[in-house]
This record gives structure tokens, C-alpha cells and sequence, in this order.
């Protein structure tokens, strides 16, 4: 008899083949999580063509709760935030886990780029998924809970593998288009959504670094650390977004000479690989959803807090955004970025 899965079907690509991958080995059931915003019908119109059954979870009032009220709080207190990293483990997982609970089914899965597995001591370890399009970034909040229930089929392959799997399948999604946009934000405006919710700033100046007025923002949460198109200002040189100043409603410009930074402050760690951080550790940082990776060694710090200290600079980490720790192709911990320490001129 095959194991029980409960697999969060979206109605794209990845989570097609992944039904498809899964059936082989697992008694798959597909939910689809309910945002509000339509799609429901296609995936149980795909999970049909598959003959797997279907059922819809309404996950909003938990979305709402966990994330979209963060988001609009960080843009508010002139961080930038990164839902999907939160969602994951505050709502996705634990929801598909729900439904897992009801249907007596032992695992969940989803159609993330990245792999488990197992590690010592019984832990579980979190690993890339292939270079080209890997996830596990955005996957580091998981817990060990969390992580020993759940099964990523696609970890082994590339997306161009993936979408040649759905046509030789017959998936009508074979060729659907990547979803690039925050989930409850669609067109990827999210300061417009933020002003629709009530509460932004009005606009401000623009200052440099002596407190020298430059210009007029339309209101902080349009921007973020590093920034340097649609600022609207022009100078001696191309300007970056150096600071974001709520309380004073001011958005500091510089040359973007001040952005690179060795040193790091984090907070709320996750450990994945380990218990915990107790003596400095070499790793490789990222500190955006990107294929950068820089060397340096994490230290431990007072408050719960984890010191990254780089080989070489990198350019604007931001706070709001995660600092996700690597040895080789594991997932050690993750943290949230607080501030840059020390920079390099």
C-alpha cells in the first residue's frame, strides 16, 4: 500500500509534474490554498487530468494574519519585507499539514526547487535544489518539524527538464508562464496595494548624507536600500537609495559608495543543519533571493542575534530581507537582516 500526500497544487507547471512524479510512489491528494483571488478552478480542472483527488483550503484569514499585515508593518517601519519566506512556514506548510492531519496522510509536498535529507542524529537536512532554478532560499524558515514531513520531487531537475516532463505528459500548463509577483499583489505594485490598505507616508525629501535636501520622495515605501532607478533626481552623479529614515520621512541618496558591506547583524535565527550556533562558523552568505553567494563566518551575538562577517563586501544587504547560511549545497540556518555593520569604502 502506498504512503498517504497531500500536495499544494497551484495549477502551474511545477506542481503539474510533481503530481504527476508523486502518483508513482505516494497515494497523492491535491489541495489547492485559497487566497481569494481565483485559480482554483484550473487546478482542480489539472488535478482531474490526473485523476487525483481535489479539495480547496481558504487560507486568507491566515494569510492576512501572518503576512500581508507584516508586509505593509516592515514597508511602514521602512524595511523591506520578504513574504514568501514567511508564508512557508506560517502558512503554506502548516496548512497543507492541516489537511494532511485530516486525511490521515503521512506527508505534504510542493513543487519548490530544493531536496531533503536525512542527516545525523536524526535531523533532517534542507539542501539546494539544481543551480539554475533552486528555492531553498526561501525555504530556510522551515522548521525540522516541518521538514521531516515534506517531500520536493522536483529537487533533481531543472526547470527546462520540468516543462519537457509536462509536454511529454500532455499538461495542458507545459508552457504557462513563471509567476514572478508576490502571490496577493498580482500586478507587482506593491506600493499602490500598500496605499489601497491605508496608512503610508506622504511624500518627503530626499536628502544626502549632510542632511542637504535633493529632492522629493512619493513616499518612503516606494523604495528600498540600493535602489537607483525611478528616483527622479538628478546630480553630479547616479544616486542610490543609502537610508530609509520613517520617522523623519526622509530618504538619503548617495553615489551608492556606502552600500558595500563586510559585516552584517541578523536576528531570530533558524537552524536547519544545527541546534545552534555556540563558536563562529565558515559558510558561504546569501543575502537576497539570488544565485550570489559570498564566504564569510557567522559568529554568535548577544539577543539572538548572529554576526556575518564577509570575505568581501556585498552591495546593500537589506534590512527586512534573510541572510540564509550554506555549507556546500546545505541549508545551515537562516536570519533576518537587522543593519550592515562596517562598510568598505
Amino acid at each position: 500500500m502506498k504512503p498517504k500526500l497531500i500536495l499544494g497544487l497551484s495549477g502551474g507547471v511545477d506542481s503539474a509534474v510533481a503530481a504527476a512524479l508523486l502518483r508513482e510512489q505516494y497515494e497523492v491528494s491535491c489541495v489547492f490554498l485559497d487566497i481569494g483571488l481565483g485559480g482554483g478552478e484550473a487546478a482542480e480542472s489539472l488535478a482531474d487530468s490526473l485523476s487525483l483527488p481535489f479539495q480547496t483550503v481558504d487560507i486568507r484569514d491566515r494569510l492576512e494574519h501572518f503576512v500581508c499585515a507584516d508586509f505593509q508593518r516592515e514597508y511602514l517601519a521602512g524595511r523591506t519585507p520578504l513574504p514568501c519566506a514567511r508564508c512557508n512556514p506560517l502558512v503554506k506548510f502548516p496548512a497543507l499539514l492541516e489537511a494532511a492531519e485530516k486525511e490521515d496522510a503521512q506527508y505534504v509536498a510542493t513543487g519548490h526547487y530544493a531536496r531533503v535529507t536525512a542527516g545525523p542524529d536524526g535531523r533532517v537536512l534542507l539542501r539546494k535544489g539544481m543551480p539554475a532554478n533552486d528555492q531553498s532560499y526561501m525555504l530556510s524558515r522551515l522548521t525540522q518539524t516541518i521538514l521531516r514531513r515534506v517531500v520536493f520531487p522536483l529537487g533533481p531537475y531543472e526547470k527546462v527538464q520540468v516543462r519537457a516532463m509536462a509536454a511529454e505528459l500532455g499538461l495542458s500548463v507545459a508552457q504557462k508562464p513563471d509567476s514572478m509577483e508576490i502571490c496577493f499583489i498580482p500586478d507587482g505594485d506593491y506600493a499602490a496595494w500598500l496605499d489601497r490598505r491605508g496608512g503610508t507616508p506622504p511624500p518627503g525629501d530626499f536628502i544626502d548624507k549632510t542632511g542637504r535636501v535633493l529632492g522629493r520622495h512619493r513616499g518612503y515605501h516606494h523604495y528600498t536600500i540600493g535602489q537607483g532607478r525611478g528616483l527622479g533626481v538628478s546630480g553630479p552623479h547616479r544616486y542610490f537609495v543609502a537610508a530609509i529614515d520613517p520617522v523623519r520621512n526622509t530618504v538619503t541618496l548617495s553615489d551608492g559608495s556606502d552600500l558595500m558591506a563586510r559585516q552584517v547583524i541578523c536576528v531570530r535565527p533558524n537552524w536547519v543543519a544545527v541546534d545552534g550556533l555556540d563558536s563562529p562558523m565558515e559558510v558561504t552568505v546569501r543575502l537576497r533571493h539570488s544565485r550570489t553567494e559570498s564566504r564569510g563566518t557567522i559568529f554568535p551575538a548577544s539577543g539572538e542575534r548572529v554576526e556575518v562577517r564577509l570575505e568581501e563586501p556585498a552591495r546593500a544587504p537589506t534590512p527586512g530581507q534573510l541572510a540564509v547560511f550554506y555549507a556546500e549545497d546545505v541549508v545551515v540556518g537562516s536570519a533576518w537582516i537587522e543593519r550592515s555593520g562596517e562598510t568598505w569604502n
